[in-house]
């Protein structure tokens, strides 16, 4: 009999164990799908408003025509930041890239001063850049204007495509979530169906005999969720080692939102799908369990 009841005990926490790891898995890769949800638009806005429009000046314009330029850029409103760049700052970047002094080569430096532009996010539109360099042209002190308008439309076009594939495999990986998640408390409740009906057929109510069901199923919804968490937690920590730039896209606000709905997910989840498990053995013949 005391082999019999440790077989029992044995056997229903390998089931919970098995459930609780299911549970976790899964609850993590919608995590991991979450965070990388949440994040795209802060990505989508950090390659858009890194989109830069050189404003080339003369090298002959005065200074406080320049300054009066640059202050009218930075006001306007689709207009991030405005950097002046002179010609020697230019001259030290090129040769950075270049690895070569081409001055001293040259005997002089070929390059103009000019305002490097940075465009909000929500304004990084191809109409919207060229009316904008339209306005600048115009102005004394501008040479010319450069910037890729085909970078501009790769990157809103791919921007877009990705959003539709990141939704739609959201949402097919949420119902294979729901349905994993299922099965699994399902196959973990089979053991103890003829318990279930046992308790039906002595007189105990169906809230009774569902209650310690659902209690459990909430503790296990809690236990993989922060099993969940802390495996997203990893994630992102050998991330960030990895790619050190993905620090400047990183929203603690966004992360935390993502970690709680994790564990209200599991919580969620777990209860339901044991209501409606626990709901399927209660209604079943005493011969169809077997």
């Amino acid at each position: 009999m005391n082999d019999d009841k440790r077989l029992v005990r044995r056997t229903q926490r390998s089931s919970r164990i098995s459930t609780i790891i299911s549970i976790s898995l899964v609850l993590f890769l919608l995590g991991t799908l979450g965070v990388l949800l949440l994040h795209a638009g802060r990505v989508s806005n950090y390659v858009r408003e890194n989109i830069e429009i050189s404003l080339e000046l003369k090298p002959d314009a005065n200074s406080l025509a320049v300054t009066d330029l640059q202050k009218r850029i930075l006001a306007a409103a689709y207009v991030k930041s405005a950097r002046y760049v002179s010609r020697e700052e230019a001259a030290d970047s090129l040769k950075s890239e270049l690895g070569e002094d081409f001055v001293s080569f040259l005997g002089f430096n070929p390059l103009n001063p000019s305002i490097d532009i940075h465009l909000k996010a929500d304004y990084s539109d191809t109409t919207i850049i060229e009316q904008f360099i339209s306005s600048l042209r115009s102005n004394s002190v501008v040479r010319g204007v450069q910037y890729q308008a085909s970078l501009v439309e790769s990157i809103n076009r791919n921007i877009r495509t990705l959003t539709w594939i990141i939704l739609s495999f959201s949402v097919l990986l949420l119902l294979v979530s729901i349905a994993l998640i299922n099965n699994t408390i399902r196959i973990s409740l089979y053991a103890r169906r003829l318990l279930i009906k046992s308790m039906l057929l002595v007189g105990a109510t169906r809230g009774f005999i569902r209650k310690p069901f659902l209690i459990n199923s909430i503790w296990n919804g809690i236990v993989g969720g922060v099993i969940g968490v802390l495996f997203l937690a990893v994630l992102i920590y050998l991330a960030s080692i990895k790619i050190p730039e993905l620090a400047l896209i990183r929203d603690p606000k966004l992360l935390t939102l993502v970690a709680g709905g994790i564990l209200a997910g599991g919580v969620i989840l777990s209860f339901l799908c044991t209501y409606f498990a626990v709901n399927k053995y209660l209604r079943y013949r005493t011969e169809d369990l077997y």
